[in-house]
Protein backbone atom coordinates (compact mmCIF):
# COMPACT_ATOMS: atom_id res chain seq x y z
CA UNK A 1 0.00 0.00 0.00
CA UNK A 2 1.00 3.30 -1.09
CA UNK A 3 1.55 6.25 1.80
CA UNK A 4 -0.17 8.51 -0.36
CA UNK A 5 -3.34 8.65 -2.34
CA UNK A 6 -3.70 11.19 -5.56
CA UNK A 7 -6.58 11.83 -7.24
CA UNK A 8 -5.99 12.92 -10.91
CA UNK A 9 -9.10 14.20 -11.27
CA UNK A 10 -8.95 16.91 -8.54
CA UNK A 11 -5.21 16.78 -8.43
CA UNK A 12 -4.66 16.23 -4.79
CA UNK A 13 -2.88 13.64 -2.65
CA UNK A 14 -4.23 12.37 0.69
CA UNK A 15 -2.58 10.05 3.13
CA UNK A 16 -4.43 7.38 4.81
CA UNK A 17 -7.61 7.45 6.42
CA UNK A 18 -8.81 10.78 4.62
CA UNK A 19 -12.71 10.84 4.77
CA UNK A 20 -12.43 11.53 1.15
CA UNK A 21 -13.84 8.34 -0.94
CA UNK A 22 -12.52 9.24 -4.59
CA UNK A 23 -13.03 6.96 -7.44
CA UNK A 24 -10.57 4.06 -7.10
CA UNK A 25 -10.02 4.12 -11.03
CA UNK A 26 -8.93 7.74 -10.81
CA UNK A 27 -5.98 7.12 -7.98
CA UNK A 28 -2.44 6.70 -8.46
CA UNK A 29 -0.43 5.39 -4.96
CA UNK A 30 2.71 7.21 -4.14
CA UNK A 31 5.21 7.05 -1.62
CA UNK A 32 6.60 10.10 -0.72
CA UNK A 33 4.71 13.54 -0.87
CA UNK A 34 7.46 14.97 -3.35
CA UNK A 35 6.86 12.25 -6.15
CA UNK A 36 3.44 13.18 -5.33
CA UNK A 37 4.03 17.20 -5.74
CA UNK A 38 6.45 16.55 -8.23
CA UNK A 39 3.87 15.13 -10.83
CA UNK A 40 1.67 18.08 -9.99
CA UNK A 41 -0.56 17.37 -7.31
CA UNK A 42 -1.55 19.36 -4.62
CA UNK A 43 -1.80 18.36 -0.26
CA UNK A 44 -5.20 17.44 1.06
CA UNK A 45 -6.70 20.33 2.98
CA UNK A 46 -8.94 18.02 4.93
CA UNK A 47 -6.05 15.68 5.87
CA UNK A 48 -2.59 17.95 5.65
CA UNK A 49 -0.79 15.21 5.01
CA UNK A 50 2.39 17.87 5.11
CA UNK A 51 1.16 17.69 9.39
CA UNK A 52 2.56 13.66 8.95
CA UNK A 53 5.70 12.08 8.85
CA UNK A 54 7.00 10.77 5.32
CA UNK A 55 7.81 7.30 5.06
CA UNK A 56 11.36 6.05 5.37
CA UNK A 57 12.96 4.90 2.07
CA UNK A 58 13.92 1.99 2.85
CA UNK A 59 13.37 -0.32 -0.20
CA UNK A 60 15.97 1.12 -2.66
CA UNK A 61 19.49 1.07 -3.13
CA UNK A 62 21.48 2.16 0.36
CA UNK A 63 23.06 5.00 -1.95
CA UNK A 64 19.52 6.69 -2.32
CA UNK A 65 19.09 5.71 1.01
CA UNK A 66 21.63 7.77 2.31
CA UNK A 67 20.93 10.74 -0.07
CA UNK A 68 17.98 10.92 1.04
CA UNK A 69 19.35 11.26 5.12
CA UNK A 70 21.98 13.86 3.82
CA UNK A 71 18.95 15.64 2.03
CA UNK A 72 16.68 15.49 4.95
CA UNK A 73 19.29 16.68 6.96
CA UNK A 74 20.04 19.59 4.96
CA UNK A 75 22.94 19.11 2.52
CA UNK A 76 20.41 20.86 -0.27
CA UNK A 77 19.96 23.88 2.01
CA UNK A 78 23.83 24.47 2.13
CA UNK A 79 24.89 22.87 -1.23
CA UNK A 80 23.79 21.67 -4.39
CA UNK A 81 23.14 18.10 -6.18
CA UNK A 82 26.95 18.20 -7.25
CA UNK A 83 28.03 18.93 -4.11
CA UNK A 84 25.70 16.22 -2.56
CA UNK A 85 26.57 13.38 -5.41
CA UNK A 86 30.48 14.26 -4.93
CA UNK A 87 29.84 13.48 -0.95
CA UNK A 88 27.90 10.10 -1.88
CA UNK A 89 30.68 9.16 -4.76
CA UNK A 90 28.90 9.71 -7.75
CA UNK A 91 28.02 12.35 -10.44
CA UNK A 92 25.17 14.96 -9.76
CA UNK A 93 23.71 13.41 -13.15
CA UNK A 94 23.85 9.55 -12.10
CA UNK A 95 21.85 10.38 -8.60
CA UNK A 96 19.19 12.75 -10.43
CA UNK A 97 18.97 9.38 -12.85
CA UNK A 98 18.36 6.90 -9.16
CA UNK A 99 16.02 9.04 -7.65
CA UNK A 100 14.23 9.68 -10.34
CA UNK A 101 14.21 5.74 -11.18
CA UNK A 102 13.15 4.47 -7.52
CA UNK A 103 11.33 7.78 -5.58
CA UNK A 104 10.14 9.65 -8.83
CA UNK A 105 11.26 13.46 -7.42
CA UNK A 106 14.90 14.85 -7.75
CA UNK A 107 17.10 15.59 -5.29
CA UNK A 108 16.33 19.23 -5.09
CA UNK A 109 11.93 18.13 -5.35
CA UNK A 110 12.39 16.22 -1.89
CA UNK A 111 14.57 19.06 -0.35
CA UNK A 112 12.11 21.50 -1.57
CA UNK A 113 9.20 19.39 -0.50
CA UNK A 114 10.66 18.99 3.06
CA UNK A 115 11.34 22.94 3.68
CA UNK A 116 7.90 23.63 2.76
CA UNK A 117 6.27 21.07 4.49
CA UNK A 118 7.98 22.35 7.43
CA UNK A 119 7.01 25.95 6.65
CA UNK A 120 3.56 25.28 6.71
CA UNK A 121 3.49 23.33 9.98
CA UNK A 122 5.21 26.80 11.17
CA UNK A 123 2.56 28.78 9.39
CA UNK A 124 -0.18 26.78 11.32
CA UNK A 125 1.87 25.76 14.57
CA UNK A 126 3.55 29.44 15.50
CA UNK A 127 3.50 33.02 15.65
CA UNK A 128 6.70 33.95 13.52
CA UNK A 129 7.05 36.28 10.79
CA UNK A 130 7.01 35.28 7.16
CA UNK A 131 10.54 36.54 6.67
CA UNK A 132 11.01 34.25 9.83
CA UNK A 133 9.36 31.08 8.59
CA UNK A 134 11.16 31.18 5.35
CA UNK A 135 14.54 31.21 6.71
CA UNK A 136 13.60 29.08 9.53
CA UNK A 137 12.53 26.38 7.26
CA UNK A 138 15.95 26.58 4.90
CA UNK A 139 14.90 28.65 2.56
CA UNK A 140 17.06 31.70 1.05
CA UNK A 141 15.03 34.17 0.79
CA UNK A 142 11.18 34.86 1.14
CA UNK A 143 10.59 35.07 -2.80
CA UNK A 144 11.81 31.25 -2.56
CA UNK A 145 9.51 30.52 0.05
CA UNK A 146 6.21 32.78 -2.09
CA UNK A 147 7.27 30.08 -5.15
CA UNK A 148 7.57 27.09 -3.13
CA UNK A 149 3.72 27.32 -1.56
CA UNK A 150 2.24 28.94 -4.49
CA UNK A 151 3.70 25.55 -6.68
CA UNK A 152 3.19 22.75 -3.92
CA UNK A 153 0.04 24.09 -2.01
CA UNK A 154 -1.10 26.87 -4.86
CA UNK A 155 -1.48 29.87 -2.00
CA UNK A 156 0.55 32.33 -0.71
CA UNK A 157 2.19 31.87 2.78
CA UNK A 158 -0.14 34.43 3.96
CA UNK A 159 -3.31 33.07 2.67
CA UNK A 160 -1.94 29.43 4.39
CA UNK A 161 -1.82 30.95 7.28
CA UNK A 162 -5.20 32.45 7.20
CA UNK A 163 -6.89 29.11 6.64
CA UNK A 164 -5.02 27.34 9.91
CA UNK A 165 -7.24 25.84 12.56
CA UNK A 166 -7.54 27.55 15.97
CA UNK A 167 -6.15 24.14 17.97
CA UNK A 168 -2.88 24.59 15.55
CA UNK A 169 -1.61 27.23 17.01
CA UNK A 170 0.55 26.39 19.98
CA UNK A 171 1.45 29.23 22.58
CA UNK A 172 4.83 28.59 24.69
CA UNK A 173 5.69 30.83 28.41
CA UNK A 174 8.90 30.73 26.64
CA UNK A 175 10.77 29.57 23.26
CA UNK A 176 9.27 28.15 20.13
CA UNK A 177 6.75 24.99 20.61
CA UNK A 178 6.74 22.75 17.20
CA UNK A 179 4.91 19.07 16.54
CA UNK A 180 7.27 16.90 15.75
CA UNK A 181 5.00 13.92 13.88
CA UNK A 182 5.99 10.12 13.90
CA UNK A 183 4.47 6.56 12.98
CA UNK A 184 2.96 5.48 16.44
CA UNK A 185 3.65 3.32 18.29
CA UNK A 186 6.80 5.01 20.54
CA UNK A 187 7.59 3.75 24.27
CA UNK A 188 8.26 7.43 25.21
CA UNK A 189 9.68 5.77 28.95
CA UNK A 190 11.79 3.54 27.21
CA UNK A 191 13.94 6.45 25.23
CA UNK A 192 13.63 8.64 28.24
CA UNK A 193 15.20 6.14 30.78
CA UNK A 194 17.64 5.30 27.92
CA UNK A 195 19.02 9.13 27.97
CA UNK A 196 18.67 9.52 31.46
CA UNK A 197 20.96 6.64 32.06
CA UNK A 198 23.50 8.23 29.62
CA UNK A 199 22.57 12.21 30.03
CA UNK A 200 26.19 13.97 30.28
CA UNK A 201 26.25 15.99 33.08
CA UNK A 202 25.64 19.78 32.05
CA UNK A 203 24.82 19.01 28.62
CA UNK A 204 22.16 16.88 29.11
CA UNK A 205 19.38 16.34 31.79
CA UNK A 206 16.28 14.01 32.20
CA UNK A 207 13.48 15.07 34.69
CA UNK A 208 9.92 15.50 34.58
CA UNK A 209 9.47 13.58 32.01
CA UNK A 210 11.25 15.56 29.77
CA UNK A 211 14.32 15.47 28.01
CA UNK A 212 16.32 18.82 27.62
CA UNK A 213 19.94 19.63 26.54
CA UNK A 214 22.30 22.15 25.25
CA UNK A 215 23.28 22.86 21.27
CA UNK A 216 25.16 25.06 19.37
CA UNK A 217 23.53 26.85 16.25
CA UNK A 218 25.68 28.43 13.90
CA UNK A 219 28.54 28.82 16.54
CA UNK A 220 25.92 30.38 19.37
CA UNK A 221 24.40 28.32 22.76
CA UNK A 222 20.46 27.75 22.37
CA UNK A 223 18.51 25.11 24.29
CA UNK A 224 16.01 22.27 22.89
CA UNK A 225 13.41 20.51 25.42
CA UNK A 226 10.93 17.49 23.85
CA UNK A 227 8.33 16.35 25.78
CA UNK A 228 5.40 13.79 24.96
CA UNK A 229 2.21 15.47 23.01
CA UNK A 230 -0.10 13.24 21.70
CA UNK A 231 -0.20 9.37 20.35
CA UNK A 232 1.50 10.30 17.13
CA UNK A 233 3.61 13.31 18.00
CA UNK A 234 6.59 14.67 20.15
CA UNK A 235 6.63 18.42 21.40
CA UNK A 236 10.08 20.09 20.93
CA UNK A 237 10.27 23.50 22.89
CA UNK A 238 13.60 25.07 21.43
CA UNK A 239 15.03 28.45 22.97
CA UNK A 240 17.87 29.31 19.88
CA UNK A 241 19.37 32.47 19.57
CA UNK A 242 17.98 32.61 16.01
CA UNK A 243 15.59 31.26 14.21
CA UNK A 244 17.85 30.69 10.73
CA UNK A 245 17.97 27.08 10.47
CA UNK A 246 15.42 25.78 12.79
CA UNK A 247 14.45 23.01 10.42
CA UNK A 248 18.27 21.20 10.45
CA UNK A 249 17.34 21.60 14.92
CA UNK A 250 13.83 19.65 14.30
CA UNK A 251 15.56 16.77 11.85
CA UNK A 252 18.25 16.38 14.80
CA UNK A 253 15.68 15.65 17.28
CA UNK A 254 13.84 13.62 14.90
CA UNK A 255 17.28 11.54 14.84
CA UNK A 256 17.29 11.32 18.88
CA UNK A 257 14.41 9.46 19.43
CA UNK A 258 14.32 7.99 16.03
CA UNK A 259 11.18 8.86 14.61
CA UNK A 260 11.97 8.31 10.96
CA UNK A 261 12.37 4.57 11.68
CA UNK A 262 10.46 2.18 9.54
CA UNK A 263 9.27 0.11 12.31
CA UNK A 264 6.37 -1.65 9.88
CA UNK A 265 9.83 -3.31 7.64
CA UNK A 266 11.20 -3.93 11.19
CA UNK A 267 8.37 -6.05 12.55
CA UNK A 268 7.16 -7.63 8.92
CA UNK A 269 11.10 -9.03 8.78
CA UNK A 270 11.47 -10.58 12.06
CA UNK A 271 7.88 -11.86 12.18
CA UNK A 272 7.43 -14.69 14.61
CA UNK A 273 10.88 -16.00 15.06
CA UNK A 274 12.51 -16.04 17.86
CA UNK A 275 14.41 -14.81 19.78
CA UNK A 276 13.62 -11.74 17.90
CA UNK A 277 10.53 -11.91 16.32
CA UNK A 278 8.38 -12.18 19.84
CA UNK A 279 10.47 -8.99 21.55
CA UNK A 280 9.65 -6.80 18.68
CA UNK A 281 5.46 -8.22 19.08
CA UNK A 282 5.64 -7.30 22.68
CA UNK A 283 7.09 -3.99 22.48
CA UNK A 284 6.64 -2.59 18.87
CA UNK A 285 7.34 1.36 19.96
CA UNK A 286 10.69 0.60 21.02
CA UNK A 287 13.14 1.75 18.70
CA UNK A 288 16.76 2.33 18.12
CA UNK A 289 18.25 5.88 20.75
CA UNK A 290 19.84 8.05 18.78
CA UNK A 291 22.39 11.59 19.44
CA UNK A 292 22.20 14.84 18.58
CA UNK A 293 25.67 14.37 17.11
CA UNK A 294 27.49 10.61 17.13
CA UNK A 295 31.07 12.86 17.85
CA UNK A 296 29.88 13.72 21.10
CA UNK A 297 28.16 9.81 21.27
CA UNK A 298 31.43 8.75 20.12
CA UNK A 299 34.09 10.69 22.79
CA UNK A 300 31.28 9.10 25.86
CA UNK A 301 31.82 5.69 24.54
CA UNK A 302 35.47 5.80 24.29
CA UNK A 303 35.61 7.14 27.54
CA UNK A 304 33.00 4.84 29.31
CA UNK A 305 35.74 1.53 27.59
CA UNK A 306 35.96 -0.84 30.99
CA UNK A 307 34.28 1.55 33.35
CA UNK A 308 30.00 1.56 34.39
CA UNK A 309 27.70 4.24 32.94
CA UNK A 310 27.57 6.05 35.42
CA UNK A 311 31.45 6.45 35.52
CA UNK A 312 31.61 7.37 32.15
CA UNK A 313 28.86 10.17 32.94
CA UNK A 314 30.74 11.42 35.32
CA UNK A 315 34.59 11.16 34.06
CA UNK A 316 32.25 12.94 30.48
CA UNK A 317 31.26 15.58 33.13
CA UNK A 318 34.17 16.79 33.85
CA UNK A 319 35.71 16.63 30.31
CA UNK A 320 33.04 19.22 29.79
CA UNK A 321 33.36 21.29 33.28
CA UNK A 322 36.88 21.75 31.58
CA UNK A 323 36.56 22.27 27.60
CA UNK A 324 33.51 22.51 27.20
CA UNK A 325 31.95 26.22 26.58
CA UNK A 326 29.91 27.40 29.95
CA UNK A 327 26.24 28.65 29.15
CA UNK A 328 25.32 31.20 32.37
CA UNK A 329 21.70 31.05 33.69
CA UNK A 330 20.54 27.47 32.37
CA UNK A 331 20.93 25.65 35.98
CA UNK A 332 17.35 25.38 36.83
CA UNK A 333 17.03 22.98 33.89
CA UNK A 334 20.18 21.50 34.79
CA UNK A 335 22.35 22.52 32.21
CA UNK A 336 25.48 24.17 32.32
CA UNK A 337 27.87 23.89 29.53
CA UNK A 338 27.93 22.98 25.77
CA UNK A 339 29.72 20.12 24.47
CA UNK A 340 33.57 20.67 23.14
CA UNK A 341 33.82 20.79 19.71
CA UNK A 342 35.62 18.45 18.00
CA UNK A 343 38.85 20.73 17.02
CA UNK A 344 38.81 21.65 20.31
CA UNK A 345 39.23 18.65 22.23
CA UNK A 346 41.57 16.75 19.88
CA UNK A 347 44.31 19.45 21.30
CA UNK A 348 42.61 19.83 24.75
CA UNK A 349 44.17 18.92 28.27
CA UNK A 350 42.88 16.26 29.71
CA UNK A 351 45.26 14.84 32.12
CA UNK A 352 43.67 14.78 35.80
CA UNK A 353 39.93 14.14 34.62
CA UNK A 354 40.03 10.54 35.52
CA UNK A 355 41.68 9.05 32.12
CA UNK A 356 44.12 6.41 31.73
CA UNK A 357 46.54 7.88 28.83
CA UNK A 358 45.43 5.61 26.53
CA UNK A 359 42.36 6.58 26.77
CA UNK A 360 42.70 10.79 26.42
CA UNK A 361 45.19 9.74 23.62
CA UNK A 362 42.23 7.42 21.48
CA UNK A 363 39.54 10.38 22.82
CA UNK A 364 41.54 12.96 21.06
CA UNK A 365 42.49 10.58 17.97
CA UNK A 366 38.68 10.49 17.30
CA UNK A 367 38.24 14.34 17.92
CA UNK A 368 40.90 15.07 15.53
CA UNK A 369 39.14 12.13 13.17
CA UNK A 370 36.10 13.73 12.72
CA UNK A 371 37.28 17.03 12.79
CA UNK A 372 39.58 16.34 9.88
CA UNK A 373 36.51 13.93 8.17
CA UNK A 374 38.38 11.61 8.23
CA UNK A 375 36.19 9.64 10.20
CA UNK A 376 32.42 10.88 8.78
CA UNK A 377 29.63 10.94 10.71
CA UNK A 378 27.19 12.68 8.66
CA UNK A 379 25.65 9.11 7.43
CA UNK A 380 27.52 9.41 3.61
CA UNK A 381 29.92 6.46 4.40
CA UNK A 382 28.34 2.98 4.43
CA UNK A 383 28.43 1.24 7.96
CA UNK A 384 32.03 -0.70 6.38
CA UNK A 385 33.57 2.32 5.81
CA UNK A 386 32.55 3.95 8.95
CA UNK A 387 33.68 0.94 10.98
CA UNK A 388 37.26 1.06 9.25
CA UNK A 389 37.50 4.23 9.77
CA UNK A 390 37.04 4.67 13.44
CA UNK A 391 38.96 1.16 14.09
CA UNK A 392 41.63 2.13 12.24
CA UNK A 393 42.53 4.61 15.14
CA UNK A 394 44.57 3.11 17.92
CA UNK A 395 42.64 2.29 20.95
CA UNK A 396 39.47 2.21 18.85
CA UNK A 397 37.77 -1.59 18.03
CA UNK A 398 34.53 -2.98 16.78
CA UNK A 399 32.57 -2.68 19.74
CA UNK A 400 32.99 1.24 19.77
CA UNK A 401 32.59 1.46 16.10
CA UNK A 402 29.16 -0.34 16.06
CA UNK A 403 28.11 1.10 18.96
CA UNK A 404 28.66 4.72 17.20
CA UNK A 405 27.17 3.53 14.05
CA UNK A 406 23.98 2.52 15.95
CA UNK A 407 23.60 5.50 17.53
CA UNK A 408 24.18 7.71 14.19
CA UNK A 409 21.42 5.72 12.67
CA UNK A 410 22.85 2.67 10.99
CA UNK A 411 20.20 0.46 11.00
CA UNK A 412 22.25 -2.88 10.49
CA UNK A 413 25.23 -1.77 12.66
CA UNK A 414 25.93 -4.61 15.90
CA UNK A 415 28.45 -4.23 18.91
CA UNK A 416 28.44 -7.67 18.83
CA UNK A 417 31.25 -8.40 21.60
CA UNK A 418 29.09 -6.71 24.00
CA UNK A 419 28.65 -8.76 26.81
CA UNK A 420 24.69 -7.61 27.88
CA UNK A 421 23.69 -8.94 24.28
CA UNK A 422 26.08 -11.89 24.52
CA UNK A 423 24.14 -12.89 27.68
CA UNK A 424 21.13 -12.10 26.57
CA UNK A 425 21.53 -14.34 23.71
CA UNK A 426 22.37 -17.04 25.93
CA UNK A 427 18.74 -17.21 27.66
CA UNK A 428 20.03 -17.52 31.10
CA UNK A 429 23.00 -20.16 30.36
CA UNK A 430 25.91 -19.60 32.93
CA UNK A 431 28.99 -17.54 32.20
CA UNK A 432 30.81 -19.90 30.77
CA UNK A 433 28.41 -21.24 28.45
CA UNK A 434 28.30 -17.12 26.81
CA UNK A 435 28.42 -16.99 23.24
CA UNK A 436 30.80 -15.38 21.30
CA UNK A 437 31.13 -12.35 18.92
CA UNK A 438 31.40 -14.25 16.81
CA UNK A 439 28.97 -17.01 17.30
CA UNK A 440 26.51 -13.80 18.15
CA UNK A 441 26.97 -12.60 14.37
CA UNK A 442 26.74 -15.53 13.15
CA UNK A 443 22.82 -15.96 14.72
CA UNK A 444 22.11 -12.17 14.13
CA UNK A 445 23.22 -12.68 10.16
CA UNK A 446 18.93 -13.45 9.46
CA UNK A 447 18.62 -10.08 11.23
CA UNK A 448 19.89 -7.96 8.85
CA UNK A 449 19.48 -5.21 7.85
CA UNK A 450 17.53 -4.54 11.01
CA UNK A 451 20.36 -5.48 13.12
CA UNK A 452 20.41 -2.37 15.83
CA UNK A 453 17.09 -2.79 16.70
CA UNK A 454 17.48 -6.12 17.87
CA UNK A 455 20.47 -5.35 19.94
CA UNK A 456 18.13 -2.84 21.48
CA UNK A 457 15.36 -5.10 22.12
CA UNK A 458 18.14 -7.57 23.72
CA UNK A 459 19.26 -5.26 25.71
CA UNK A 460 15.91 -4.01 27.12
CA UNK A 461 14.72 -8.03 27.65
CA UNK A 462 17.98 -8.77 29.30
CA UNK A 463 17.77 -5.39 31.42
CA UNK A 464 21.82 -5.10 30.82
CA UNK A 465 23.27 -2.42 30.50
CA UNK A 466 25.84 -2.13 27.54
CA UNK A 467 29.36 -1.00 28.43
CA UNK A 468 29.81 2.73 27.98
CA UNK A 469 26.42 2.54 26.01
Amino acid sequence: MSAYSAVVTTGIYCRPGCSARPNPANVVGYDLAAAAESAGFRACLRCRPYRSSDPVVAGGPELVCRAVQLVLDGALDRGTEAELGARLGVSARHLRRLFHEHLGPTPDQVARSRRAHFARRLLDDSDLTITQVAFASGFGSVRQLNRACRELFRATPRELRARRRSADRLVADGGLILRLPFRPPLDWDAMLGYFALRAIPGVEAVADGTYRRTIVVDGDPGVIEVSPGGDDHLLLRAHLPHWEGLIHVAQRVRRIFGLDADGDAARAHFGTEPPIGPLVAARPGLRVPGAWDAYETGVRAIIGQQVTVAGASTITGRLVQRQGRPVPGLGPLGLTHTFPPAAALAEADLDGIGLPGARIRAVQGFAAAVAEDRVRLDRSAGLDELVDSITALPGLGPWTAHYVALRLGEPDALPASDLGLRRALADGSAPAALPSAGDLAARAESWRPWRALAAVHLWSNDLAIPRAA
